[in-house]
């Protein structure tokens, strides 16, 4: 037995040898490393590069930087008064004026937060077939409208303030170049920025076109909603401030002449009291396109119908996220079943193209009650629609499937 171990002792001590010669450097086939750690560490003058000599910009991950719509160029516009844009992203985190379910107030940052994948340098879509960050206008992210929380009449005054700041603004880029439709329907005669709007509740829209009166006048309204939002008041209303709720805003609009009488719904689907409810929409100006509308006449006669209700007249859309079915967009403070599918919503958002926009809102979101970011994600998405759709002059038009045709083969 001690026989045996000497010889496998014997065997295997050569082995130990050759692993410390490999170690020690001593070995001729010894494995080069595949980067040089001096080069790796110094540079040419001995000393470390910084970060720029050696990596470039710091540039912003998906899930790193600071939270801007897109990653875009962000701004407190509001103070900033130098601040220039085409159009700017402005959140109004309101939601004091809710019947049901509130936190829509970080609607805001949940659409940022959403957008977090998106950015200028990777925003062209195979359904728009554009970049909307490369078709010439200037588009910063300009903040939240700081609101406050606790007393509603303030906090529609300096909604109202924020907006009319920024509408106020010269443009960034040069007005020949601009496909901007402001200039032609202002009272001014001057090229006006436009303002996507990210909120909040849907009360939001008051101050919204109390602004925009202020420079367009009277303006048609595509509204895409599950609920109506023309109802005079809510029982028990007993002052003039809780009449402005996220459901009675158009009522009031309408009864300070800031619509047209050419407006029109889409996707609503809500419980009513009865008939009276559609004569009193009638009646603030509305037309309407129920959820079932699209199953028994098709995405394109929606198109056409809305189209044709705004004509060639200044519009403003507003779309409360609860349009969407809520298996697809659960965070909503009113979600009500059986709504349109995203795909639904973005096809018909395309179809708009080149009606004359003056602004745009996305509203309701209430991050609370959400999965996975399913919400927020969405609605970022609907945004960058949004752009899009202002900057387009006409809609997309349908292509063919992309690649060449390959003829059947017989596989036997």
């Amino acid at each position: 037995m001690l026989r045996f171990l000497a010889l496998v002792a014997l065997a295997i001590l050569p082995s130990f040898h050759l692993v410390e010669a490999h170690w020690h450097g001593h070995d001729s086939r010894e494995q080069a490393p595949l980067v040089d750690v001096k080069d790796f560490t110094k540079s040419g003058n001995g000393r470390t590069p910084t970060w720029s000599e050696k990596y470039g910009k710091q540039i912003d991950q998906p899930f790193s930087g600071p939270l801007s719509f897109s990653h875009l160029p962000y701004s407190r516009c509001l103070e900033d008064e130098g601040a220039e844009f085409d159009v700017a992203v402005l959140g109004m985190p309101f939601d004091t004026a809710v019947t049901y379910r509130p936190g829509a107030r970080f609607g805001p940052y949940a659409i940022r937060s959403g957008s977090r994948r998106q950015r200028e340098t990777r925003g062209y879509t195979l359904s728009w077939r554009n970049n909307p960050y490369e078709l010439g206008s200037k588009i910063v992210d300009c903040g939240d409208v700081p609101v406050t929380p606790f007393d509603n009449a303030l906090a529609v005054d300096q909604m109202e303030v924020a907006y009319s700041t920024l509408l106020a603004r010269t443009i960034a880029s040069d007005e020949s170049g601009s496909t901007s439709v402001s200039k032609r329907f202002a009272k001014d005669g001057k090229e006006h920025p436009r303002i996507v709007t990210l909120g909040g509740d849907h009360t939001i829209v008051l101050p919204i076109l109390r602004s925009l009166n202020k420079v367009y006048g009277p303006v048609s309204v595509i509204h895409f909603d599950a609920h109506l939002d023309t109802w005079p008041a809510y029982p028990g209303t007993s002052t003039d401030q809780s009449r402005v709720t996220h459901g009675t805003f158009f009522y009031l609009a309408n009864e300070e002449g800031l619509m047209t009488n050419t407006s029109i719904h889409a996707g609503i689907r809500c419980k009513l009291a009865g008939v009276a409810d559609l004569e009193n929409d009638a009646s603030v100006g509305f037309q309407l396109i129920s959820t079932d509308d699209i199953d028994d006449h098709g995405i394109a006669a929606i198109i056409k119908r809305i189209r044709d209700r705004i004509g060639d007249s200044p519009v403003y859309l507003s779309l409360d996220i609860d349009v969407i079915d809520p298996g697809l967009a659960p965070a909503t403070g009113t979600p009500e079943a059986g709504g349109w599918t995203m795909r639904e919503v973005k096809r018909i958002i395309r179809g708009l193209a080149g009606l004359n926009f003056v602004g745009a809102d996305i509203v309701e979101v209430s991050p609370a009650y959400d999965n996975a970011e399913i919400t927020g994600i969405a609605a970022a998405d609907i945004v960058h629609d949004f752009l899009s759709m202002l900057l387009s002059s006409e809609p997309p038009t349908p292509h063919s499937m992309w690649g060449p045709r390959r003829p059947a083969k017989d596989e036997l």
